[in-house]
């Protein structure tokens, strides 16, 4: 079993979670050729886009972080993390959405600046005014929807658990974490004792605290930071068009596949 990841990617936390919470044993590997572009190579073969995370078993190459989570789920269907009613799957299931699509462009809007520099000044200021403010209409929402419950499942650990654990966890790497004291902060440390989510955490702080190096490969051109949808959508109303045009100019960020520069 591989999973192509990289340890600060959200998506790849959260299958690194379902993956451990039912003892499948995998290797986790980060593709050389991730964010240089180009198309050749057992990742770009295993998905076009080539976007981590990426599972792959025996001939079976699936990307997307929710569809490897369902694969995960219906391949290994002990221990369940979806709950059996199906009211309360599709809760779980819009708490994922909510967290893939708006959180993380969010964190990810966050990170363009504290990491990686993107803008300075007055901008900077705005746009993390924007993220933190943002942040805490989200974690508010996740407040209301954990409610009373020790786990977003309720009594027990489950998907929305698996999906919530790595967004509000880098609110918390970057300064922004839920009211100290609160239920969020409550669970946030509770969850931080699971050996699932442990190992995933560790992982993510060996690479954050590693970023200094990193963010130079892609300030300098030698990968490219992916702006795809939701993203593009954060940067452009939070007021950074001008954040998108000048990685346009300066060739250091890429939408995903199909793209000119990959045929």
């Amino acid at each position: 079993m591989l999973l192509y990841e990289h340890p600060l990617s959200s998506y790849a936390q959260k299958v690194k979670i379902a993956l451990r919470e039912k003892g499948v044993a995998f290797t986790a590997e980060l593709p050389e050729t991730f964010g240089t572009g180009r198309s050749d190579g057992p990742f770009a073969h295993a998905n076009p886009r080539t976007e981590v995370p990426v599972l792959v078993e025996g001939d079976v190459a699936i990307f997307e972080s929710t569809i490897i989570l369902e694969y995960v789920e219906e391949r290994w269907p002990a221990p369940p993390l979806l709950p059996r009613d199906p009211a309360q799957r599709a809760v779980a299931r819009m708490t994922e959405e909510v967290c893939d699509t708006q959180y993380e462009a969010v964190n990810w809007g966050f990170g363009e600046i504290l990491w990686f520099g993107r803008a300075s000044g007055a901008l900077a200021d705005h746009l993390r005014s924007q993220a933190a403010a943002q942040t805490k209409v989200l974690q508010d929402w996740l407040t209301g929807r954990l409610g009373d419950a020790p786990w977003f499942g309720g009594e027990g650990f489950g998907w929305a658990d698996a999906a919530v654990a790595p967004m509000v966890n880098r609110s918390v790497h970057y300064g922004l974490g839920p009211a100290e004291g609160g239920p969020l902060a409550r669970w946030h440390a509770r969850i931080r004792e699971r050996p699932s989510v442990a190992e995933t955490f560790r992982e993510f702080d060996a690479a954050a605290a590693r970023m200094a190096e990193a963010s130079e490969l892609y300030t300098s051109g030698g990968r490219r930071r992916e702006y795809r949808d939701h993203r593009l959508e954060w940067m452009v109303k939070s007021g950074g068009i001008e954040v998108v045009l000048e990685g346009l100019r300066a060739g250091n960020i890429r939408f995903p596949w199909p793209d000119a520069d990959r045929s």
